[in-house]
């Protein structure tokens, strides 16, 4: 077996651990300071404005190009989805109506007109 004394891979690991634990309780002690919370807070602040204004910036642009925003396009699916839940609702009364007078369900006859037409004979006539 290898000796840990000189080993250099558990050198090295023995290294980066320490480097851990120094880095680990720097950025705890960095963390709890008041100016910490406060310096984290503005640029919160300041990537939440830099993201508004970029929103509106792309909304107008956009518009200028004559193209659908996010939220018009979310807005739209949520008026198709409304949209076929009416459906939904319309088929529904529909199969019961058409249950209750008595019509076989999925029958197509109600809806066609009679055929009077007749097709042609062999000898070219209409009977």
């Amino acid at each position: 077996m290898t000796d840990k004394t000189h080993d250099p891979v558990a050198m090295w690991q023995k290294m980066v651990g320490e480097m851990e634990k120094g880095f680990n309780s720097f950025a705890n002690q960095a963390m709890a300071s008041p100016e910490f919370s406060q310096v984290v807070n503005r640029a919160g602040g300041v990537a939440a404005g830099a993201q508004k204004q970029l929103g509106e910036l792309m909304e107008k642009y956009l518009v200028t190009m004559n193209l659908p925003s996010r939220e018009q396009v979310t807005g739209l699916g949520e008026r198709l989805q409304a949209i076929e839940g009416q459906i939904g609702e319309i088929r529904s009364m529909l199969s019961q109506m058409a249950a209750s007078s008595g019509l076989p369900q999925g029958s197509d006859t109600a809806s066609r007109p009679p055929r009077t037409k007749r097709p042609p004979s062999e000898g070219g006539e209409q009977a």
